[in-house]
């Protein structure tokens, strides 16, 4: 009888929590031409904004820190919250999925999130360990957990996740390229035995990046993993980013299914202009979606900037807001421990310019 009711239990319990083959995904991202798809609709369908179409546009924002935990126990402690004094890496995320509703709300449509992360000081990288992967590529089990809530709660809001697979500041914890393929293989096979139709994938953040320690992940092989995910995925958005004011080369435009640019260092909004440009003029380029997924510049409140700049040129922006000097816990998306609210006064900026443009 005992045995009996611990079955019984432990089935109540199971149907409870459910399981994956419960998940069916309601958001699915495509593209047409230069425009975002989701779910078989053109993004913004019909909408201007003074005399400019945003139809097809995907605002987005760098969020790469939605799984971030230090595994070097020396360094850990740097992230504790200002309330705690503890880290609490099940906390970041649970707060970063409780914001999502709002972001979209204003209308953000996509953010990046990274299984390397990014710098938890903003800019700079030291002796802190923070990947979703084991040395070999196979996949930490927790950080995947975390991950699943993220993409889970994308998928009912509607929003586009761009996936980032690496981060020049910890590939290095990766032994070898046969342990970079491998994790490449394995998370995506991951996301497409969850079943995920939102995800667009950043092969790399900034390829062209020196501090890269493995050969496939820099600017002259890249492009073999985005060939080696297209030709494993069949129908998965695949591109890789480049540093700031930097235009991809042909080769890896070529392969990829929309282009990724950083609009870090663009001072002058016409350079932003100008960058659109020069992408559209490459011989490899043929119509596909050109998107800003980091750009740490702001000024909402004047009449030119970079993400005006790059609507009107029909580019989709995405916002890099870090912790400045002296300024508190509010401030920044990638800065260690992160408030994932709108929170300060330059995210208010960000999300109400997003609002005017796209949802007003």
């Amino acid at each position: 009888m005992k045995i009996k009711l611990a079955v019984i239990i432990l089935a109540f319990i199971l149907s409870a929590c459910g399981t994956d083959s419960d998940f069916k995904p309601a958001t699915k991202v495509s593209i047409q031409g230069e425009k975002f798809y989701i779910n078989g609709k053109a993004t913004f369908k019909g909408r201007t904004w003074k005399g400019i179409s945003v139809e097809g546009l995907l605002p987005n924002s760098r969020m790469v820190q939605g799984i971030f935990d230090d595994l070097n126990p020396e360094t850990a402690s740097r992230w504790k919250y200002p309330d705690t004094g503890e880290w609490d890496a099940n906390r970041n995320t649970n707060e970063f999925v409780a914001a999502m509703d709002r972001w979209y709300a204003h209308g953000l449509l996509a953010f990046t999130i990274n299984m390397q992360g990014g710098s938890p000081m903003g800019y700079g990288n030291k002796n802190w360990y923070n990947s979703a992967y084991f040395d070999n590529g196979e996949l930490r089990p927790k950080y995947m957990a975390r991950l699943e809530k993220i993409l889970k709660k994308a998928d009912s809001v509607g929003m586009i996740p761009i996936v980032g697979l690496f981060y020049f500041g910890q590939d290095q914890n990766l032994k070898n390229e046969s342990a970079v393929i491998n994790a490449s293989d394995k998370i995506i096979d991951w996301l497409l035995e969850k079943g995920y139709k939102n995800i667009m994938i950043e092969v790399g953040n900034e390829s062209n990046n020196s501090k890269y320690d493995h050969a496939i992940l820099k600017q002259d092989r890249v492009h073999e993993l985005i060939l080696r995910i297209k030709s494993r995925a069949s129908g998965m958005l695949v591109s890789t980013s480049f540093n700031g004011n930097t235009i991809p080369p042909d080769k890896v435009v070529e392969v990829s299914d929309y282009v990724l640019i950083h609009g870090n260092g663009v001072k002058i909004p016409t350079q932003i202009t100008e960058m659109v440009k020069q992408v559209r003029a490459l011989p490899s380029y043929k119509p596909m979606p050109i998107v800003f997924n980091e750009d740490d510049h702001f000024d909402f409140d004047q009449p030119e900037n970079n993400f005006v700049a790059a609507t009107e040129a029909y580019a989709s922006w995405g916002y890099f807001d870090f912790r400045m000097k002296d300024e508190g816990f509010d401030a920044g998306y990638q800065s260690v421990p992160v408030n994932w609210g709108i929170s300060s006064e330059r995210k208010k900026a960000f999300f109400n310019k997003m609002k005017e443009i796209f949802v007003n």
